[in-house]
């Protein structure tokens, strides 16, 4: 029997973020979900190295890596939109939720539970439910990182792009300082020159 899991989550790649905003270069699901996987990554080491957390970093790339993997079937729906009214969001949700079960069923039985607990959000104790709010931190910071990118060439598309996402990043760093951290440490870098960079 043939298995369509990994072949339909190759697809990543052709749905487009910021579908209605004119963007001076287009940023595909698959290099986003990569950035959150290593920033969320990284959010956890932060935790574990200066916090004393014990968070499974690992996991959390992961996470970070498939938390839009619902998008292959339901497209990328605007942030405005998708947040309008509760009404909407919690369709949404549900829709997401459709989706991902759409995907797992794609998959053999034997590795349904493997994928099951990386797809879906279900924290057993405390440090995994943090471990998650590190990831969504991670995608807040990923989304920040292309406004300010965009910032740079195209300043008017992306400033009220850029202010509500960093209103939520500095909401996100108020609970959780490995958000802080990375703010203060890592992203004044983004948008620097290569040359800069490595020197």
């Amino acid at each position: 029997m043939d298995y369509h899991f990994f072949a339909t989550i190759s697809r990543m790649k052709y749905i487009e973020r910021w579908a209605l905003m004119r963007s001076s270069r287009r940023e595909n699901l698959s290099e986003h979900s990569l950035e959150v996987g290593m920033i969320a990554h990284a959010l956890c080491l932060i935790g574990n190295a200066r916090f004393g957390r014990h968070l499974n970093a690992e996991k959390a790339a992961l996470a970070g890596m498939y938390h839009d993997v619902s998008e292959i079937i339901t497209g990328d729906m605007p942030t405005p939109v998708k947040y309008g009214n509760d009404r909407i969001h919690d369709s949404y949700k549900e829709v997401e939720a459709q989706a991902v079960d759409r995907l797992l069923a794609q998959l053999p039985e034997d590795l349904k539970p493997s994928y099951e607990s990386i797809l879906k959000e279900n924290a057993q104790d405390e440090e995994e439910a943090y471990m998650y709010l590190l990831v969504k931190g991670a995608d807040k910071l990923s989304a920040l990182i292309k406004c300010m990118e965009e910032m740079q060439t195209n300043a008017k598309e992306f400033s009220i792009a850029y202010e509500s996402t960093l209103t939520k990043v500095n909401e996100l760093a108020a609970t959780c300082p490995e958000i802080a951290v990375y703010v203060e440490e890592f992203l004044p870098s983004y948008g620097e020159a290569l040359d800069t960079l490595l020197k």
